[in-house]
């Protein structure tokens, strides 16, 4: 049971995710809030609002004088694919233990990366590069095992006339730009030219015959642009299951090793909570799903699909393995970390 440091209450059972994505949000965040004891408020802890890395990363870096922070920086993805995860961390009572940075990934793997963060998600390429001060919490993480439908390669044309051809790249995540350029390599069997475009994919064709767009904006795309565009979609976690015969892993949660060794008690609560907040969110998934869709643009059973089907939780033997069979094949010089990077992982609680 993940019991408070603080001694907060949890939140009641009825508390649930709801927003709706802004114009300004739209392929990067879900603005959201909750129901707290019958008062919608915003969806951060009460004691310490979050941090908006967007404006203000420069310079946060908690107390000067060598002190410990009252909390554990902990940074949150601020996608769909994380949301059952704050659900079940705002269910529990936990955010109130932790100051929530809650930011796309490429801001959150720098903060973790530059130890602006004390814990957090990180895409597993900026995790191999900074393996050396990090550690993987076992039993979470970002992956699939088979389709993941939020990281999709669109193409005009079939996947072996690419080479030579122009491929846009709508994310500058170095995880699934890598996985692309592998899986294109060397299971296809082609070079293709890429750039990096932003995420629209119509945009993104104008001057490309493929696009790789994860995240939100994957959703998005695949549901209403690729039937109407007359593409080929491609979803890459599924093209590495296909080749590999194991899971992908997009993310892991890890925490500094300077953290962790300052703070072993305070890791491992964190860790023990967003186990917990994962079973919670599998448990009462049909609650969630209805509720995200009142205020997202997908209906509760394309995102139950989404979360149960497409993503997957979990950090065990073979994601392990996963995770070592990526960085066998795309570590290297120029990469930022060899081939047989060691990889540290903690158990769970």
């Amino acid at each position: 049971m993940c019991a408070g440091i603080s001694g907060r209450k949890a939140v009641p059972a009825e508390a649930a995710v709801r927003g709706r994505p802004t114009p300004e949000s739209v392929g990067t965040s879900l603005k959201s809030t909750i129901d707290i004891d019958g008062r919608r408020e915003p969806f951060r802890p009460r004691a310490a609002p979050r941090t908006d890395w967007s404006r203000e990363f420069v310079g946060a870096t908690g107390p000067q004088d060598g002190s410990e922070p009252v909390r554990p920086r902990v940074g949150h993805i601020s996608f769909l694919n994380c949301v059952p995860l704050l659900w079940g961390l705002a269910k529990s009572g936990a955010l109130s233990d932790v100051d929530l940075t809650e930011a796309s990934p490429d801001i959150l793997n720098t903060a973790l990366a530059e130890g602006r963060l004390d814990m957090g998600p990180i895409s597993v390429f900026e995790f191999l590069k900074h393996a050396e001060d990090l550690v993987a919490l076992s039993d979470i993480a970002v992956g699939s095992d088979g389709d993941v439908q939020s990281c999709l390669l669109f193409s005009k044309v079939p996947l072996a006339d690419l080479d030579g051809a122009r491929v846009a790249l709508g994310s500058t995540s170095r995880t699934s730009v890598r996985l692309a350029q592998l899986l294109l390599a060397e299971r296809v069997g082609v070079r293709p030219e890429y750039h990096v475009a932003p995420p629209d994919l119509t945009r993104m064709l104008d001057d490309a015959e493929a696009a790789v767009v994860i995240g939100d904006a994957a959703l998005r795309a695949a549901r209403h642009d690729a039937a109407r565009l007359g593409l080929h979609v491609h979803d890459l976690g599924g093209m590495w299951r296909e080749w590999t015969g194991l899971p992908f892993v997009f993310a892991v949660f890890a925490a500094r090793k300077e953290f962790l060794a300052r703070q072993p008690d305070v890791v491992r609560h964190v860790h023990s909570c967003l186990i917990e907040a994962r079973d919670l969110s599998i448990q009462e998934i049909d609650l969630i799903c209805e509720q995200i869709a009142e205020r997202a643009e997908f209906d509760a059973e394309r995102l139950k699909d989404y979360y149960l089907r497409g993503l997957r939780f979990d950090f065990g033997e073979r994601e392990l393995a996963a995770l070592t069979e990526f960085a066998r094949r795309v570590g290297g010089p120029g990469e930022g970390f060899p081939p047989d990077v060691r990889i540290d992982v903690i158990p769970a609680p």
